[in-house]
C-alpha cells in the first residue's frame, strides 16, 4: 500500500469516526441555539449553513433576538429554556501537489478547528453571536467571530448597535470577506502573501462600535470605528519589535478606523438581489521588526479600502442558486514605511476581485465555482524573495479557482471536497518565489467534514 492510500485510508476513518460520536438523534437545524430559540429548522434561515436567506439576514439584523417564529408570525418574545450554547468541529486533510521543503505533506487535522458558541438572545433587544476557537496549530482556545448587538424597531425601520471583532462580520450578505466563499479552506497550504486591511487582514485584531438602520428590508447603512484588540499581541499593544510574551505587535491602529457599509436588496418571489459598497479607513503604524524599532507614535501608514459588493440569490425547491461578488481597492500610502526601507515605493495599491456561484439540490448535494484575483504594484519592500512564500518580483499578483463539492445527509452536516488551483502566485507562473517553485506547485485538495451540534 502506498503513502497517499495510506493517508486517504487514515483520513477516512477519521472522518467515520467523527461522523458516529456526533450522529446523536436531531432534527435538521442552524446553529442550534438559534434554532431551539425559534423552534425553526436551518433551512428557515440558511439555504445550506453557513449561507443566509432573506429570513436568516432579518434575525440577524434584529439581533439574535427572535423566539417561537413562524414564517410570517412573530410571537411575543420569552424567556429561553436551554442556554444558547453551540459547537462545531471540522476535520480535514490537505494535500498540495508539490510539498514544501522539508516538510510532511498529506496533513490530516483532527480537529482543524472546534468551536463554541454562545449564540441567541441575552435579553428582549440583546442578542449574540460570540465563537471561541481551538484551532490546532496553535494548540489552543482564541477568540474567534463575535457579533454583538442591540436592535430595535419602528413600523418600518430595524436599527441598532454591533460590537465586533472583524469588518464584515456582521454583515448580512454573504458577499463580503468575513463569511465569503470560501466557507472553509485550508491553513495547511501557502497562500497568497498580499491581502487588503478589509479581506481578512484585521480579522479578530479589532474591536469596533457601529451603527446601522435596515428600512423597510430593502436599505441598509452602517457606520462602524474600530481600534486595535489584538488576539495573542501584547497588551497593550507595544511598538513592533518583540515584547514581553515574544511576539511583535503590527497593524497596530492609531487612533480609530471608520468602516462604512450601504446596500440595497430587492426580494420577489424565490429571489433575491443585493448591489452594495463597503469601505475601512486606516492609520497604521509599521509592522513587523521594523528595524531600527518604531515607536508607537509619530508617522503612520494610511490605508484607504472602498469596495463594491453582489450577490444574487434564488432559493427554490428543489434547486437553490447563489451568485457573489466583490471588488476591493486598497490606496496604500507609506508615510512611516517608506522611510524606513520597509516599502520601496512611497505609495501603491492592491486590489482583489472575487465572483463565484453556488447550486445545491434539495440542501443535499452540491458544489461551487469561484475565481479569485489579487493584483498590485510590485514593492521589493513589502514582497521579498523567500522559498513558497516569497515573490521573485516583488509582485502580489495571484490568481486561480477553487472548485467545491457538498454532500450533507443532514443538514448539520456537511462533507466537502474542495480543489484550488493556480493561475499565478505572489507575481509568476514560474519560479515566483526565486527558488525554482511554480505556481501550480501550490494546487490545493482539501477534503474536510464539518459538523454543527
Amino acid at each position: 500500500m502506498n503513502n497517499n492510500q495510506c493517508i486517504m485510508k487514515s483520513f477516512i476513518g477519521t472522518i467515520i469516526f467523527a461522523v458516529l460520536v456526533l450522529m446523536l438523534p436531531a432534527s435538521v437545524l442552524a446553529v442550534p441555539s438559534f434554532a431551539r430559540q425559534t423552534g425553526l429548522e436551518c433551512s428557515t434561515c440558511h439555504t445550506v449553513f453557513p449561507e443566509l436567506t432573506p429570513f436568516g439576514r432579518s434575525f440577524k439584523v434584529r439581533g439574535y433576538t427572535m423566539t417561537n417564529v413562524t414564517r410570517g408570525q412573530t410571537s411575543t418574545l420569552k424567556e429561553n429554556y436551554y442556554p444558547p450554547v453551540s459547537a462545531m468541529l471540522l476535520v480535514s486533510m490537505t494535500d498540495i501537489s508539490k510539498k514544501q521543503p522539508d516538510s510532511q505533506n498529506g496533513n490530516i487535522l483532527l480537529p482543524d478547528s472546534l468551536s463554541l458558541f454562545y449564540a441567541g438572545r441575552i435579553s428582549d433587544k440583546l442578542g449574540a453571536f460570540a465563537q471561541v476557537t481551538y484551532n490546532q496549530q496553535d494548540d489552543h482556545f482564541t477568540m474567534d467571530n463575535t457579533d454583538i448587538r442591540f436592535a430595535d424597531e419602528t413600523a418600518n425601520l430595524v436599527y441598532g448597535l454591533t460590537f465586533d471583532n472583524n469588518p464584515s462580520v456582521q454583515d448580512l450578505w454573504n458577499s463580503t470577506p468575513a463569511w465569503g466563499f470560501p466557507f472553509v479552506s485550508t491553513g495547511v497550504a501557502p497562500s497568497p502573501a498580499a491581502a487588503t486591511l478589509l479581506d481578512g487582514t484585521l480579522a479578530q485584531q479589532v474591536a469596533g462600535l457601529g451603527a446601522y438602520g435596515y428600512w423597510n428590508d430593502l436599505v441598509y447603512a452602517e457606520v462602524t470605528l474600530y481600534r486595535s484588540s489584538q488576539v495573542g499581541g501584547n497588551q497593550p499593544p507595544t511598538s513592533p519589535t518583540p515584547g514581553a510574551n515574544g511576539s511583535a505587535d503590527s497593524n497596530i491602529i492609531d487612533g480609530v478606523a471608520p468602516y462604512w457599509r450601504f446596500a440595497v436588496e430587492k426580494n420577489w418571489d424565490s429571489h433575491s438581489l443585493e448591489f452594495g459598497t463597503y469601505g475601512l479607513y486606516a492609520n497604521v503604524f509599521p509592522g513587523g521588526a521594523a528595524t531600527p524599532a518604531v515607536p508607537l507614535s509619530g508617522p503612520t501608514d494610511k490605508l484607504m479600502d472602498y469596495a463594491f459588493d453582489a450577490q444574487y440569490q434564488f432559493i427554490g425547491d428543489p434547486h437553490i442558486v447563489t451568485v457573489h461578488s466583490t471588488w476591493i481597492h486598497e490606496k496604500r500610502t507609506w508615510n512611516a514605511s517608506f522611510p524606513l526601507r520597509l516599502a520601496a515605493n512611497s505609495s501603491d495599491t492592491l486590489e482583489t476581485f472575487k465572483i463565484n456561484g453556488i447550486y445545491y439540490y434539495k440542501r443535499t448535494v452540491g458544489g461551487a465555482l469561484g475565481y479569485f484575483n489579487i493584483s498590485g504594484d510590485a514593492d521589493q519592500g513589502l514582497f521579498a524573495p523567500a522559498s513558497v512564500f516569497g515573490s521573485a518580483t516583488g509582485s502580489p499578483d495571484s490568481s486561480g479557482l477553487t472548485a467545491e463539492i457538498d454532500y450533507l445527509p443532514w443538514l448539520n452536516t456537511k462533507f466537502i471536497v474542495q480543489y484550488t488551483v493556480y493561475d499565478k502566485f505572489n507575481g509568476a507562473k514560474s519560479n515566483y518565489d526565486g527558488s525554482g517553485r511554480r505556481a501550480s506547485d501550490n494546487n490545493t485538495l482539501y477534503v474536510a467534514a464539518w459538523l454543527m451540534f
